[in-house]
């Protein structure tokens, strides 16, 4: 066996084992490693530049939309969980606590912030007096705690980072539509910053946020089938409001209660993008995302190096000064192979590749990631080749995701017709759903699949109930889910 056959063997076929495969190809590719504490990872540079990018582009769609970070102390006092109960409820389960510090016990135990809501609401009280302090938009990036008992690096970890927003507005009206269009902004952002199709729609009340009036989510299909919420926006009218008294003296002059929102995106979107984009070979990154968009292999024999890399050196600078995120691998102790397999196995969206003949007849060679086309293109116009080429990766990384979620999207009209599609075939179904918590349980208990959510644009509409048969007041899409 070649070298870099061995290379490649060290990872699972995704169509042998899923779950080893994601393993396999984040611990290869440098994206994280197993911290001493249970059910937390480490960032290794290659994962958190990924996060890096993510954060940068949405941090600026944040602030163009109006809004601005601030930051909240990550410990909350228990006594703040009590003052909304479905709240607490919701996360009693998996809520760490501080009990002792400096070597005394503390009067009140501290929470390890699993979601600010309630310190939010705390602060929003004492800051909003009138309506002319609203909207009150602050977005926060951070990391939260929630204990997990069952734990996947990136998709489901113990401790994790994201970005929590939290407004505060006069009325309902405004509320909502903040709430909408955050949704919006996270469904513009997967869709075309990671490449990844997305279905929007309303959370089931069984599955909205504790403590909320409304969720909505936006979800996106592995290649194992499996669903991933990749984004939530909550409307949560005015709970919160009064559970912390956060009141304006209206333009009536009356005291009114704010009607708050919050919403969030999280470090999932990383294994969220890798196993969507993935395959055999390892990672296949969105271009907007990777780390490294560009790399650049020089290759020839000893005495024409010289020249070949004199010219991967200027072809660099003008890369680098367009903005194109390029790296130069001119290594001469590992063969042109072994970096081209272990490139496309980070993930690396192009690959450049140039040699003396290339240099001679003022051309080099361009290899796709997604499509492992190779196209030769003149060095005289490499910046525009490279930028049309990254334009074309991504487009065939979104193209191909929508077309597999297409493939494996399926309609059923009863629970029978659910599980027998379930035991054949991966994937999202499509189900009329009476609204009785009864039903969407049965189906969850039987099945395994739970509501992702009530879509806006759902491909036909449902008239009966897949569990009772009475008539259906929503169309939901059902799956397994991480």
């Amino acid at each position: 066996m070649s070298k870099d056959k061995a290379f490649v063997s060290e990872i699972t076929p995704q169509a042998e084992d899923f779950s080893r495969w994601y393993i396999d190809v984040i611990k290869k590719a440098e994206l994280m490693d197993y911290s001493p504490v249970r059910g937390c990872i480490v960032f290794r540079p290659e994962g958190y530049e990924i996060w890096e990018n993510i954060q940068k582009d949405l941090d600026r769609r944040f602030k163009e939309t109006g809004h601005r970070n601030a930051y909240f102390p990550m410990f909350i006092p228990e006594s703040f969980f009590q003052k909304e109960k479905e709240h607490v409820e919701g996360f009693n389960p998996e809520l760490p606590f501080v009990t002792e510090a400096g070597g005394e016990i503390l009067e009140e135990r501290l929470a390890v912030r699993p979601t600010s809501e309630t310190m939010f609401g705390h602060m929003y009280s004492k800051w909003i007096q009138s309506y002319r302090d609203l909207p009150m938009l602050i977005n926060q990036w951070a990391n939260v705690v929630r204990w997990e008992k069952r734990t996947l690096p990136f998709l489901r970890t113990s401790e994790f980072l994201w970005q929590e927003g939290h407004t505060a507005h006069e009325d309902e009206a405004d509320a909502r539509k903040e709430t909408m269009t955050m949704l919006d902004v996270y469904t513009e952002f997967v869709e075309n910053v990671l490449a990844i199709p997305v279905i929007k729609g309303q959370k089931t009340p069984s599955e909205k946020f504790a403590g909320a009036v409304d969720t909505y989510s936006i979800e996106a299909m592995m290649r194992d089938g499996r669903a991933v919420q990749a984004g939530t926006s909550h409307y949560l009218g005015t709970n919160f409001a009064v559970a912390f008294d956060i009141k304006y003296l209206s333009r009536d002059n009356n005291l009114e209660f704010c009607h708050t929102t919050s919403w969030g995106v999280s470090t999932r979107l990383i294994g969220a993008l890798i196993m969507v984009h993935g395959d055999d070979r390892g990672l296949v990154l969105p271009p907007k995302v990777a780390p490294t968009q560009l790399i650049m292999i020089p290759i020839g024999p000893p005495k024409t190096r010289e020249q070949v890399i004199a010219k991967t050196d200027e072809i660099y600078a003008q890369l680098k000064a367009a903005g194109v995120r390029v790296r130069v691998d001119d290594r001469s102790d590992v063969s042109p192979g072994w970096k081209f397999n272990e490139y496309e196995m980070r993930g690396v969206p192009i690959r450049l590749e140039l040699g003396p003949r290339d240099l001679e007849n003022g051309v080099c060679v361009l290899v796709s990631r997604v499509t492992g086309e190779k196209k030769q293109v003149p060095l005289d116009n490499i910046v525009a080749e490279v930028q049309a080429a990254l334009e074309a990766a991504h487009q065939d990384l979104f193209d191909r995701a929508l077309q597999f979620r297409e493939e494996n999207f399926y309609s059923v009209e009863t629970l029978d017709e659910l599980k027998a599609s379930a035991d054949e075939k991966r994937g999202f179904a499509l189900a009329g759903w009476c609204g009785s918590d009864a039903c969407e349980k049965q189906v969850k208990e039987e099945t395994g699949y739970t509501s992702r959510n009530i879509p806006f644009e759902a491909a036909e509409t449902k008239t009966k109930c897949l569990v009772c048969g009475d008539d259906a007041k929503h169309t939901v899409v059902f799956a397994k889910a991480y």
